[in-house]
């Protein structure tokens, strides 16, 4: 009988840590795959896909709730993981941006206004971007399709995945066919 509850313990440690490992492992699957601009650039030469860039600045309250709320939602970490590159651009950042055989920078950043309204970036002009947060999509040739400004939930941003993934766009003429995409989708996503 001591024998018995000896295995069962050893088998409930067993389970136990099986348990802990799994769920360690679903957390970090449940992150967003993020890239930079110039990593895309690579990957395309091998495997081409979309390219979704999420465009938000430091002290922007709706990028951060998009960034809790929608980049963490698992059906839409899974989606963009499997079908899209994904880069974060921070609008009003620092960093050296090379793009279509151009380098964009922001020669007027202030490193003491990191976290504060800063200067434009380059590249944020370039793509015409002024709302933050803006979402842009990009075919794998990366030929430009849209932005998508200002915050998206979960449920509104899957239409727009799927809209630019699988060149449903090309089909849209008017408001009323994407209003008629948008009421015929399938959301994956729970109320």
């Amino acid at each position: 009988m001591q024998n018995k509850s000896y295995i069962n313990l050893k088998l409930y440690k067993i389970y136990s840590i099986v348990f802990f490992i799994f769920v360690c492992f679903n957390i970090q699957a449940q992150e967003i795959n993020w890239v930079t601009l110039e990593k895309v650039v690579e990957l395309q030469k091998t495997n081409p896909k979309n390219v979704i860039i999420d465009v938000y600045t430091n002290w922007c309250g709706p990028c951060k709730l998009m960034d809790k709320n929608t980049f963490s939602n698992p059906e839409i970490v899974d989606y963009i993981n499997s079908n899209y590159y994904a880069v974060k651009f921070n609008a009003e950042g620092d960093e050296k941006v090379n793009f279509m055989n151009k380098t964009f920078t922001n020669p007027n950043y202030d490193e003491s206004r990191s976290q504060k309204r800063n200067s434009s970036h380059e590249f944020t002009r370039f793509l015409g971007i002024n709302a933050y947060p803006s979402t842009l999509f990009f075919d794998s040739q990366m030929n430009y399709i849209s932005p998508v400004k200002g915050y998206l939930n979960p449920k509104q941003i899957e239409i727009y995945l799927h809209l630019f993934k699988d060149d449903n766009y090309k089909n849209i003429k008017s408001q009323e066919d994407f209003d008629g995409f948008v009421k015929t989708f399938k959301s994956k996503i729970e109320a």
